[in-house]
């Protein structure tokens, strides 16, 4: 917290100094300090990461920061961030599509690249970064994983890092990401990227994340086109707990096995006490096919490895049109159809359970897996309180290669 007089000092600070962004430091604190007249602030800000990197703070007043500048900020060592303000990120796409950070994963780019161990962030509940996402999804106008547009923020090469109390409005594409990471706290996060325009949003994800473990996202309000979260590549142990996914597609576990005979894992995930409206699914697992068709992002396939021991229970759904449970091991380059039966990828003890609420229709799951790899041990299950939209006497479960395990509802006809 800062103190009356430091309060005091930066009002004094805005009052009479010009209006060039800046940073003014007291002691261990950096207070970045916006232009006056909306010009880009990000210089400022990577230099108030620069001079309070270790055992120190930077603090976003509450005011609007201009950030027109791709930022890396890393190495960090105890460091608390204070957002009271609200970042807005600028329009120039030309710029960003070329200069915007590399993911190191599907070909996709950042526009922040944050990362550092005991780091505590605070947003206080109104802090926010602002994507200014409209105007990227009327250029992409529906087109899947338009190359350099950018994901707002990536945590990468961290521990011990908590997050709490952050907005993210109209993301460019992905919320955020989290990449190498250990032992995170995400919690009390609201994320919404509505479109205004006949252009979709696809591609908002919420949050995606990759070789990482040990991380907690708690009390999230997700309003996006897109998956609200998605491990990918080589997470394990994430706990996703009492959480509000609006119009969104759902918890999405991958895609997975898109790089050609390499070997990656998902595993340890629960997804407990989401409420899920409107979503396409409650919980889905989707992997690419044993066939390599084009590259990444668009494309790929033939990879291998295994995604077990998720569950996704004690959850309220309304409207579900897709089925509340998903799997398919179809995904292929740019949409293509085919090979199904070729994924090599193997799904296990996966648990689907505890679920009230409504189906837009009949369909309660829809399990595709490989006959190159069938499923085993699927389980879906508590699901009595669900209302269908439907005459028929029971929900249709649709199957193949499927074994599922005790207590679960039957396969009722093939997929």
């Amino acid at each position: 917290m800062l103190s009356t007089f430091l309060l005091f000092a930066v009002v004094s600070a805005l009052l009479t100094t010009p209006a060039a962004s800046r940073v003014v430091k007291r002691e261990s604190v950096c207070i970045v300090i916006p232009s006056d007249d909306g010009g880009d602030d990000s210089p400022s800000i990577l230099s108030a990461f620069s001079q309070c990197n270790r055992d120190a703070s930077v603090v976003f007043l509450n005011t609007t920061y201009h950030v027109e500048r791709v930022m890396a900020t890393h190495d960090l060592q105890n460091v608390t961030v204070d957002v009271r303000g609200t970042l807005v990120w600028g329009t120039d796409t030309t710029y960003w599509i070329h200069n915007s950070l590399p993911l190191g994963y599907q070909n996709q780019s950042v526009a922040w690249d944050f990362g550092g161990d005991n780091i505590f962030w605070t947003g206080h509940g109104y802090g926010t970064f602002d994507g200014n996402g409209q105007t990227w999804y009327d250029l992409n106008n529906g087109a899947s994983n338009m190359f350099g547009r950018p994901i707002n923020l990536v945590i990468r090469n961290s521990t011990n890092f908590t997050m709490q109390g952050m907005r993210f409005v109209q993301s460019q594409f992905w919320t955020m990401a989290v990449h190498t990471a250990e032992h995170v706290l995400l919690e009390n996060i609201t994320i919404s990227s509505v479109s205004n325009s006949s252009a979709s949003t696809i591609n908002t994800d919420g949050i995606d994340t990759f070789y990482t473990n040990n991380i907690t996202i708690r009390n999230w309000d997700i309003t996006c086109g897109d998956d609200a979260v998605s491990p990918k590549a080589n997470t394990s142990n994430l706990l996703v707990q009492d959480s509000h996914f609006h119009d969104t597609s759902g918890f999405a576990i991958g895609s997975i096995g898109q790089y050609l005979g390499v070997f990656e894992f998902i595993e340890n995930v629960t997804a407990e006490r989401i409420t899920c409206d409107r979503c396409r699914h409650l919980g889905y697992i989707k992997t690419w096919t044993g066939v390599q068709k084009g590259v990444p992002p668009n494309g790929g396939g033939g990879g291998l490895g295994y995604a077990k021991n998720i569950v996704f229970r004690d959850s309220v759904v309304s409207d579900i049109p897709l089925g509340v449970a998903q799997i398919t091991q179809c995904i292929s380059f740019s949409g293509q159809t085919g090979e199904c039966d070729t994924s090599r990828f193997q799904l296990s003890n996966i648990t689907w359970s505890n679920v009230t609420g409504s189906v837009a229709n009949n369909l309660l799951a829809s399990l595709q897996c490989s006959s190159a790899a069938p499923c085993e041990d699927i389980v879906v299950a508590g699901v009595e309180g669900l209302i269908f939209n439907s005459t028929a006497t029971e929900p249709d479960v649709e199957c193949s290669n499927v074994s599922v395990g005790p207590g679960s509802v039957e396969c009722n006809r093939g997929v």
